[in-house]
């Protein structure tokens, strides 16, 4: 990548193994004009892609991303001599992320004794330093990166580990990133996964409560939980329902105005103090609540209560026969069967024909089941 832009007549800065929010806010500091991260986000290595930021740090719009892969076949004049890119080592910039992260959270950690998971990527250059300089006691694990054991068996994919030392250390709160470190999710001291709703649940009724929520509201995608719909409404806030993808909470964000939105997966966006989805920034916030609050994170977390979700994925099906009048029938059914206390969400995968069947319930064994039945309707109904 370096030597290609390079070749094109391009000076570039090196910053080293960062994690992408870390890239996306230098790449502004530095006054770049873009911003290249290589990374498999939560996936193993042999998944590495590419990531482009705009100079002003945010994700390239999908418009955007298809040009550049039009033109990839292209022939151009390559530049020679004095007019080649120039390549300089920025390896020192880290620190200038950590500081600036460090200075949008308000009080201190101390006292706070916390388990981070690094998932052996990209954190562990910049998550232990920021916990410690804010007071916090700090236990590593998933920080022993070799560039092939990323996110294997460690990382907010994979929080067992994570529960057994929260709980078997005492700790107040584990706290998981994926391997760059764009999304973070928690353990509460008993061990349970506190997940994006519940974390954007804490956050947004902290800064509710604050009057720093912008119009009183959150954005979300269809995939987050019912019930934390629900429990936001109960505390006064709104939410505003997006797509799947933090590209597009972030459209809607930025087109509304507002200030916190995410996804369930712990993709969250502070837009106050950053362009991207930033797991450092997250749970540096999510650990200031905890603080200033005196509370346990389970108990902040009980703000919303998760109604039990289950997910179906249909596969080697037509995805294109997602309004099929008999899947459309059966999902009205199921809907009306529910009312108030549960939804159904059918959507096709963007990448493989497969269908997802989502439902939500009362009670697990009612979701269960007609999760079930729908998923047979689409077997029959989208071949």
């Amino acid at each position: 990548m370096v030597a290609g832009l390079a070749s094109s007549g391009v000076d570039v800065l090196r910053l080293g193994v960062l994690p992408t929010p870390a890239v996306a806010y230098l790449t502004t500091a530095l006054r770049a004009d873009m911003g290249v991260m290589i990374s498999a986000s939560h996936n193993p290595a042999p998944d590495n892609g590419i990531k482009f930021l705009t100079r002003g740090g945010y994700k390239l719009p999908d418009a955007m991303e298809n040009e550049i892969e039009q033109r990839l076949d292209e022939k151009w004049d390559r530049p020679v001599g004095a007019s080649v890119g120039r390549v300089r080592e920025a390896y020192g910039e880290a620190d200038r992320y950590v500081s600036h992260v460090l200075s949008t959270v308000t009080g201190r950690l101390d006292g706070l004794n916390v388990v981070l998971d690094c998932a052996h990527g990209a954190a562990h250059m910049v998550a232990p330093e920021a916990l410690l300089r804010a007071g916090a006691t700090v236990e590593t694990i998933g920080a022993r990166p070799d560039g092939l054991n990323i996110n294997a068996g460690v990382g907010s994919t994979h929080l067992d580990k994570l529960q057994q030392i929260v709980v078997s250390r005492d700790a107040d709160v584990g706290i998981a990133y994926d391997g760059d470190a764009d999304r973070c999710l928690a353990v509460s001291h008993t061990g349970e996964v506190i997940d994006g709703d519940q974390i954007m649940a804490v956050l947004a009724t902290a800064m509710h409560a604050e009057g720093k929520l912008v119009g009183d509201t959150v954005v979300a995608t269809v995939m987050s939980n019912l019930g934390f719909k629900i429990g936001l409404k109960n505390a006064g806030i709104d939410m505003i329902e997006t797509a799947v993808g933090d590209r597009y909470v972030l459209e809607a964000m930025r087109a509304g105005g507002y200030n916190l939105g995410g996804e369930q997966s712990g993709h969250v966006l502070m837009l106050d103090h950053a362009t991207t989805g930033d797991g450092l920034l997250t749970s540096l916030h999510l650990l200031a609540v905890v603080a200033r609050e005196g509370k346990s994170l389970a108990e902040l977390a009980s703000v919303m209560t998760r109604l039990p979700q289950v997910l179906v994925n249909v596969r080697d099906v037509d995805r294109d026969k997602v309004s099929a009048p008999a899947l459309s029938a059966a999902v009205a059914a199921a809907e009306a069967e529910l009312g108030e206390t549960g939804r159904v969400l059918i959507r096709p995968s963007g990448t493989e024909p497969m269908i997802r069947v989502m439902v939500e319930a009362a009670s697990a064994e009612q979701a269960e089941q007609m999760a079930g039945r729908l998923a047979d309707v689409v077997r029959t109904a989208c071949v």
